[in-house]
Formats: structure tokens, C-alpha cells, sequence
């Protein structure tokens, strides 16, 4: 099992910035992506961006060039969050696979990421 703690989130104006964090512990060997989704009251959870066990770094077409994906050799994975914007408001959940692509993704509980007007 792999355990996920995000931490990090807050209310800020917009304009402003954020750094999220997640750290990820249990059975940490198994981890290969990890990622981070948002989800804003009444929508659907949504994908934000995925780092690689490699570093290879991809993101959703609404914050690329504003947030940056990150994850160290520890496995903690990072989200710098700049330029914020109300509608970043959402939910943020920390997400893990397993190398062992049968079990389940790991989440973690959430980090409520607020952006005022």
C-alpha cells in the first residue's frame, strides 16, 4: 500500500502563487507515475499534470506555462502553482500509480486550493 499526504493549500488573491506538496509513503518502490487532479464544487474531477518516475512532465491545456510538476528522489511530488486564477479554485488530490498497473491509483485526501477575485 502507498499512503499520500498533500499539503500546502490556502486562499490567495489572484495573480498569486501556491506550492502544493504530496508526500508519498508505504510501499514508495512501487510508485512509477504521479500526478495531480483538481476538482471545483459541482464539476467532474479533472486531470492537471503527471510527472514521470523518469521527470518526463506533461499538463492540461489550461495550466500549462502557469504550474509546474515536480517530484523529487524521495517521492514527494510538487505542484508551484503561479499567476492563479479564481477558476483554479478546486480541490487538489495527490495521485499515484503502481509499476504494477492491475492495483488500483492511490489518492490522497485533498488540499483546498482557493483563489479570490
Amino acid at each position: 500500500q502507498v499512503q499520500l499526504l498533500e499539503s500546502g493549500g490556502g486562499l490567495v488573491q489572484a495573480g498569486e502563487s501556491l506550492r502544493l506538496s504530496c508526500a508519498a509513503t508505504g510501499r514508495i518502490f512501487s510508485i512509477a507515475d504521479m500526478g495531480w487532479y483538481r476538482q471545483a464544487p459541482g464539476k467532474q474531477r479533472e486531470w492537471v499534470a503527471t510527472v514521470t518516475r523518469g521527470g518526463s512532465a506533461n499538463y492540461a491545456v489550461f495550466v500549462k506555462d502557469r504550474f509546474t510538476v515536480s517530484r523529487d528522489n524521495k517521492n514527494t511530488l510538487y505542484l508551484q502553482m503561479n499567476s492563479l486564477k479564481p477558476e483554479d479554485t478546486a480541490v487538489y488530490y495527490c495521485n499515484a500509480k503502481d509499476t504494477l498497473v492491475w492495483i488500483p491509483d492511490y489518492w490522497g485526501q485533498g488540499t483546498q486550493v482557493t483563489v479570490s477575485s
